[in-house]
C-alpha cells in the first residue's frame, strides 16, 4: 500500500470508527462525480447545490433504484410525522439501498432540522463533519461543512452548553473553508478547552488541525496529553503512529501501530496495518 493510500484508509478509518459509535453507514460504494473546484471562502455559500448533488447521485441510479426513489418522493404527507418519514425513508434509501453518502446525509440532515432535537442535530453535523475530513475534493467538502456548521448552530441554540457541538462547529471553520480565517475554528476549540483540558474530542480535533498544518511537534504533544488520560483511544494511537511516521520516527511509528492492532477488531483493518508495518520495517 503506498503511503497516500494508506493516509486515505486510515482517514476512512477514524472516520468508521466515529461514525459507528453514533449509528451504522455503509461506506460509499458509488462517490458522486467530483463538482468543479471553485469556492468563495468569505461568502458563507458553497458552490455547490443540493439540487446539483442530487442530479449527480441520481445519474449513479439503476432503472430499478430511479424507480424506487420517483416512488419516495411521489408519497403525499400532510404533517410533521409523515414529513419526518418520508426523509429517514430518503435517507434509508441512499445509505442503504445505493450506498451514497451525500443524499444520505442530506436527508438526515432535513430530518433533524424538522424534528428539531438537539440530538438528532448533532448527530446530523457529525456525520457531514466525519465525513468532509476525508474528501478529497474541495467543493464538495466546503458544502459538507456548511451543512455541519448549519446543524451545529442549531444545536447550540438549544443547548449553548454542548461542548461537542461546540467543537464541532470550530472544526468547521478548520476543515472545511467556511471563512476566510480558520484561526475562528481553533478559538471555539479552545474556549471547549479552556473550561475543560481533558475534553479528549477537543483536544483530538486540535491535534487534527496540526496535521493539517503541517505543525506534527505540537500535534504529538497534544496527543501525549490525550494517552494519558485515554491509553487506549484508538484515534490518539493511531494519529500518533501517523505522526511519528512524519516526523521521521520509524520505530516508534511500528511501535504505535503494532498497539493500534489489538485495540481493533476489523480483521482487514487489522491486515492493512500489518502491511504498513512491513513496508517501514523495509
Amino acid at each position: 500500500m503506498k503511503r497516500t493510500q494508506w493516509l486515505i484508509a486510515g482517514g476512512a478509518l477514524l472516520l468508521v470508527l466515529l461514525l459507528v459509535s453514533l449509528g451504522n453507514f455503509t461506506p460509499e460504494k458509488k462517490p458522486i462525480p467530483s463538482a468543479p473546484a471553485t469556492m468563495d471562502a468569505s461568502a458563507g455559500q458553497a458552490s455547490i447545490s443540493i439540487d446539483t448533488i442530487l442530479a449527480l447521485a441520481k445519474g449513479q441510479l439503476t432503472e430499478a433504484q430511479k424507480n424506487r426513489f420517483a416512488l419516495l418522493q411521489a408519497r403525499k404527507v400532510t404533517d410533521e410525522a409523515g414529513q419526518l418519514a418520508v426523509y429517514h425513508d430518503m435517507a434509508h434509501f441512499w445509505r442503504d439501498t445505493v450506498g451514497i453518502f451525500e443524499p444520505y446525509a442530506w436527508y438526515e440532515a432535513e430530518a433533524a432540522r424538522l424534528e428539531k432535537s438537539e440530538k438528532s442535530l448533532t448527530f446530523a453535523a457529525r456525520l457531514f463533519l466525519d465525513n468532509l475530513q476525508s474528501d478529497e475534493n474541495p467543493t464538495r467538502r466546503q458544502w459538507k461543512a456548511l451543512q455541519a456548521k448549519d446543524l451545529f448552530e442549531r444545536s447550540l441554540n438549544i443547548n449553548p452548553d454542548n461542548d461537542s457541538a461546540r467543537v464541532g462547529l470550530g472544526a468547521c471553520y478548520l476543515f472545511g473553508n467556511v471563512s476566510a480565517n480558520p484561526m475562528e475554528g481553533i478559538a471555539k476549540i479552545r474556549e471547549v478547552l479552556a473550561k475543560d483540558s481533558t475534553n479528549l474530542y477537543a483536544q483530538l480535533m486540535l491535534v487534527r488541525g496540526s496535521l493539517l498544518s503541517g505543525q506534527y511537534d505540537k500535534g504529538i504533544s497534544r496527543l501525549n496529553t490525550v494517552l494519558k488520560l485515554a491509553p487506549d483511544n484508538v484515534e490518539a494511537t493511531l494519529l500518533m503512529a501517523d505522526l511519528q511516521e512524519r516526523t521521521g520516527n520509524k520505530k516508534l511509528a511500528i511501535d504505535w501501530y503494532q498497539k493500534s492492532i489489538s485495540l481493533i477488531p476489523a480483521e482487514e483493518i487489522k491486515a492493512a496495518i500489518r502491511d504498513r508495518i512491513n513496508e517501514l520495517n523495509k
